[in-house]
C-alpha cells in the first residue's frame, strides 16, 4: 500500500462555472475531490490528502495534508470561483505544502484538476511550456509525482500539449508514475470517469492505461455498471463515502434553490404590499388624483 501525501489543486477560475459537466464544472471537480481523498486514504490509512485552489487572487492553501475529510470539505465550500487559473505558481505553493507535511515518509503527490485554457494574457504570464517544462524537472528532482485531470477547455485547447509535456518532463522510472487524464464531456459524473483512470486506481489495476502510463484518455460512465463506478461489495466503505458525499452536495443545491425561492417570494410579498398601500390611498369615491389635492385643501381649518 502505498503511504502518500497529495495535494488536490482545484480550478476554482471563472471557467469552473460551465455546466458543460454535471452538475457543473466546479461541483464535478467537488466529487472528483471526494473520490481523490477516498482512493487515497482507503489506500493506506496514514495517507493524507491536501486541498488548494489556484485561481482568483492567487493560489491559496485551503488544507495541509489530513485524514480529516470534513476539512477537505469545509475548504472546498468555502472556496471563491473568480478570475484565472496560475498554474506554475499553484504547483509551486504545492511542493511547499508537501515539504512541511507532518510524516516524512510519505510520498509526495499533487494531483490538478483544470478546466482552464492557459491564456498568459489574463492568467499567468509564466504558464508557457517553456516554464512549466522547467518546473517539471524541478518537481522531479523533489521527488515529487505529478498527475493532471484535464477536462472542459483544457481538453481540446494547446492547454492539452502542454500539459503532456510536462508529464513527460517529470516522469521516468522513479516513483509511483506521473498521469495525464483528459476527460472529455459525457453523460456520466467526472468522478464517474476518473475511477477508471490510475490517478484514482493507486494500484495500477484498471482497464485503460495500467500503472505506468503516462496520458490516459477516458470518457463516459465508468466501467461496471455500479454506482460511481465502484462495486459495494468490493469497496463497501468507498462506495458509501461517495454516496454520502453525493447525497450531501445534492442537499446543499437543494437548500440554496430554496433559499432563492424563498428570496423570490419575500421580494414578491413586498411588492404586493406596495401595491396595496399604493391602492389603498385612492380617494373612496372613485375619484381621480386630480381631486384629491384641492379636497385636502377645502379642509384644512383657516
Amino acid at each position: 500500500m502505498v503511504l502518500e501525501a497529495t495535494m488536490v489543486v482545484v480550478d476554482n477560475s471563472e471557467a469552473s462555472r460551465n455546466g458543460d459537466y454535471l452538475p457543473n464544472r466546479f461541483a464535478a471537480q467537488t466529487e472528483a475531490v471526494s473520490l481523490i481523498f477516498n482512493a487515497k486514504t482507503s489506500s493506506n490509512p496514514e495517507s493524507a490528502v491536501g486541498l488548494m485552489s489556484m485561481a482568483g487572487t492567487g493560489p491559496t492553501v485551503l488544507n495541509t495534508p489530513t485524514t480529516n475529510y470534513g476539512a477537505i470539505l469545509a475548504g472546498l465550500h468555502e472556496t471563491k470561483i473568480k478570475g484565472q487559473i496560475r498554474l506554475g505558481t499553484a504547483i509551486s505553493v504545492a511542493m511547499l505544502a508537501l515539504k512541511h507535511r507532518a510524516n516524512k515518509s510519505q510520498r509526495q503527490r499533487i494531483v490538478v484538476l483544470t478546466c482552464s485554457e492557459l491564456d498568459q494574457k489574463f492568467g499567468d504570464m509564466h504558464d508557457t511550456e517553456k516554464e512549466l517544462v522547467k518546473l517539471a524537472k524541478k518537481c522531479k528532482k523533489n521527488n515529487v509525482s505529478v498527475d493532471f485531470v484535464a477536462f472542459g477547455d483544457a481538453v481540446e485547447s494547446s492547454t492539452r500539449s502542454i500539459l503532456e509535456k510536462f508529464v513527460e518532463a517529470v516522469g521516468g522510472s522513479s516513483g509511483e508514475g506521473n498521469y495525464l487524464a483528459v476527460i472529455p464531456p459525457g453523460p456520466g459524473l467526472l468522478s464517474d470517469s476518473l475511477i477508471t483512470t490510475p490517478i484514482v486506481n493507486v494500484g495500477g489495476d484498471v482497464g485503460q492505461g495500467g500503472g505506468g502510463m503516462e496520458g490516459v484518455e477516458t470518457g463516459g460512465p465508468a466501467a461496471g455498471g455500479f454506482e460511481f463506478g465502484v462495486d459495494p461489495a468490493a469497496d463497501p466503505e468507498l462506495a458509501m463515502a461517495l454516496r454520502m458525499s453525493m447525497e450531501e452536495e445534492q442537499n446543499r443545491l437543494e437548500r440554496e434553490r430554496r433559499a432563492r425561492e424563498e428570496q423570490d417570494r419575500q421580494n414578491g410579498d413586498r411588492m404586493e404590499t406596495i401595491t396595496e398601500e399604493g391602492q389603498g390611498q385612492q380617494p373612496a369615491n372613485g375619484e381621480g388624483a386630480d381631486s384629491k389635492q384641492p379636497r385636502v385643501e377645502e379642509d384644512k381649518p383657516e
